[in-house]
């Protein structure tokens, strides 16, 4: 019989329906049986497309002893993370509270009033290598809670405390400089891993946010090294195993420092963060290595992520067969018999695909050891030649792993992560100028209007026509993102009205008025335990630091000061915890580089239907200047002015267009030619030695 999930959109939750478990979803009913059968609640929290989710569930939720003993003395609850970030947010800073570390599954007791008293991530059904046994606890806290309940009430309270002074901001440092950018960029380069690329140890985590960050810093200080670091990483990762050679697109992180054996999972904001990253890449070295892994992720989105309306799922799962990794592992017989004896050993030779494999049952994980060029040297070949070779050998393989059982995809559509996407694929359509990624971009944000935005309210989830869970902060931060980079690619004015709407929004909803900085849920929504306003940025930037980086942009371009009063505000308030571990915020430390200038606006007032002025924004959007804004007024189009007012005092221009750089409040003369507009940006062939292919 199905428990009370059955009825739930979540393919996690469903994934959980006929658990033997009585699961109930997060809500009032589950809460007010607690409190009338005075019963702890047992709270776990995990995702569609976690592997050891699906471990703790096999070993121990769809066992009938642990059944019956959960649903005899607990109220069980479960949650996909990934629908509630907010309630995920809280029970992971208690689990980090009370033992140190955290993770998913997340498994939480909570009192009756929601209040966490015990917390741990996976636990096996019985104890092992000094692991508690998940029964031994069960019957451990049950105990507790019938003889010295008084005693669970006072560590729930004391949690609960806690996590109210973890979610205050301490002060002492008044505000940040570009000192604390100095000292971001030491912090990455002493844990800097010189020989595999990447930072610190395994498991290694691409964090493409610390790679936007060096480009930046490249930028700015002219640190040839800070480039280095994002190139080799950069590299590192695309040869790996933690990219998928055979189908495209990057698995989650690597459990070894070599970005070798992947933990199989792909997400789509690993998708989009790093899209950026490899386009912000390509603007500055020109390297066509990393425009062609843009391309390829954009391939496996097109092919495995997008909704037939345009918007994108969030994941596939790890594992198929119940086997983590499974469907993209291969073996030289697999190669051989597909691609037939000779091609089969080269393309075996450059993937590394080896008789005693380079993963487990003799199976390998396809991954680059020898470069392009060397690989041609090595056999004699053109690299036009190898190229095709490589191209046909790789959609023949392709071919024949569609046919074997996929691991399950997450096919729920999140207004957050899509506004990664929508960012991602519009600076990549910048950067490389291709128009089938703004169109790509534009299709998404037109489905999540008109799916999960009622005109008043923005909501967070979409599955199979339901719409639920009115948005977090991340979801109006990362779509506002994900507007100003549509507005700058497209230069159509109706993005920039769409991101200043969600802005005020944001202020209306999420500010904090008394003290600054964004909450993470809106004023009136029913939270838990406490409001937080998360800064961090892990596996994807805080919604706080996106909103920096928004703040300043729009400061620019709209010549709006009240964006650049909340962003110096932000910046203050968020000074001390910044200073404390640069290292931890370097999306909002982005953000922090651009306020700090100097920036630039780069204005065009003309029309649009011209194609020398074509010309003249392809180059704007192919250079790497993160500092600069691009602004379009078409002196007949009201929408522009009422926006920007600044806009209405330049002249109509005395040709078909004129361009004009304005830095520090001062506007030169419209730019003369096109060369001029090359030494302007940057782009006049003084450009960068890059890494090889």
């Amino acid at each position: 019989m199905p428990n009370h999930l059955i009825n739930e959109k979540s393919p996690y939750l469903l994934q959980h329906a006929h658990n033997p478990v009585d699961w109930y979803p997060w809500g009032e009913t589950a809460l007010k049986k607690a409190k009338e059968e005075e019963k702890p609640i047992f709270l776990s929290i995990g995702y569609a497309t976690c592997h050891w989710c699906h471990v703790m569930a096999h070993e121990s939720f769809e066992a009938p002893e642990v059944a019956a003993f959960l649903n005899r003395h607990f109220v069980p609850i479960k949650v996909d993370r990934e629908e509630r970030p907010d309630l995920d947010a809280v029970y992971m800073a208690a689990c980090q509270a009370l033992t140190g570390h955290g993770g998913w599954p997340l498994s939480v007791f909570l009192t009756p009033e929601g209040k966490p008293f015990y917390a741990g991530t996976y636990f096996p059904k019985e104890g092992r290598f000094g692991m508690t046994g998940f029964l031994d606890l069960l019957a451990k806290i049950a105990e507790l809670w019938e003889n010295q309940r008084g005693k669970i009430f006072e560590a729930g309270e004391q949690t609960t405390s806690l996590l109210e002074k973890m979610s205050e901001n301490t002060t002492g440092v008044d505000t940040l400089s570009e000192e604390t950018l100095r000292q971001a960029y030491d912090q990455l380069r002493q844990t800097y891993d010189a020989s595999h690329g990447g930072f610190g140890a395994a498991p290694k985590f691409p964090t493409p946010h610390h790679l936007t960050f060096l480009l930046r810093w490249y930028e700015r200080a002219k640190s040839p090294e800070a480039l280095t670091m994002a190139e080799e990483t950069l590299m590192a990762m695309r040869r790996g195993g933690i990219f998928d050679h055979v189908g495209f697109g990057f698995h989650r992180y690597s459990v070894d420092t070599q970005w070798h054996v992947p933990h199989f999972e792909k997400m789509l904001y690993d998708q989009a963060m790093l899209m950026m990253a490899y386009a912000e890449a390509f603007q500055v070295t020109r390297n066509p290595r990393y425009a062609a892994t843009v391309r390829e992720i954009f391939d496996y989105l097109q092919r495995v992520m997008t909704h037939p309306e345009g918007g994108f799922y969030s994941g596939e799962d790890a594992d198929s067969e119940g086997k983590e990794g499974l469907f993209y592992l291969w073996t030289p017989r697999q190669v051989k018999e597909i691609l037939g004896r000779e091609t089969g050993e080269l393309i075996c030779r450059y993937f590394d695909i080896t008789e005693e494999g380079n993963f487990e049952g003799g199976r390998s994980i396809p991954r680059i050891l020898v470069s392009f060029r060397q690989l041609c040297q090595q056999e004699g070949l053109k690299v036009k030649e190898w190229e095709k070779i490589l191209g046909d050998s790789r959609r023949r393989l392709l071919a024949v792993r569609e046919k074997r059982v996929h691991p399950l995809k997450d096919d729920k559509i999140l207004t957050s992560w899509n506004g990664l996407m929508i960012a991602a694929l519009a600076l990549a359509a910048k950067a490389l100028g291709e128009i089938v990624l703004l169109d790509a971009a534009k299709n998404a944000e037109t489905f999540i209007r008109k799916t999960l935005w009622t005109g008043e309210s923005l909501y967070h989830r979409y599955r199979d026509g339901d719409v639920a869970i009115e948005g977090f902060l991340e979801d109006n931060a990362f779509l506002a993102w994900g507007l100003l980079e549509l507005y700058e690619a497209s230069l159509e004015v109706e993005y920039l009205e769409r991101a200043v709407a969600l802005h005020q929004k944001m202020m209306s909803e999420f500010w904090d008025t008394e003290k600054g900085g964004f909450f993470f849920t809106r004023s009136g929504a029913s939270s838990v335990l406490t409001r937080r306003k998360d800064l961090y940025d892990g596996a994807i930037p805080s919604a706080n630091s996106v909103v920096l980086s928004n703040l300043v942009r729009l400061g620019h371009i709209t010549g709006g000061l009240e964006y650049h009063r909340t962003a110096q505000e932000m910046i203050n308030y968020f000074a001390t915890k910044v200073s404390s571990f640069p290292m931890g915020y370097t999306h909002f430390l982005n953000g922090l580089s651009h306020a700090l200038g100097p920036s630039r606006e780069i204005v065009i007032v003309g029309k649009r239907d011209n194609p020398a002025l074509s010309d003249a924004i392809g180059k704007i959007h192919a250079a790497f200047t993160p500092r600069d804004v691009l602004v379009f007024y078409d002196p007949d189009d009201e929408a522009a002015a009422r926006l920007c007012p600044y806009l209405s005092s330049y002249p109509h221009p005395k040709g078909d267009f004129d361009i004009y750089v304005c830095e520090n409040g001062t506007c030169r003369s419209p730019v003369p030619d096109i060369e001029s507009l090359d030494h302007i940006l940057g782009t006049d062939g003084s450009g960068v030695e890059s890494i090889p292919r």
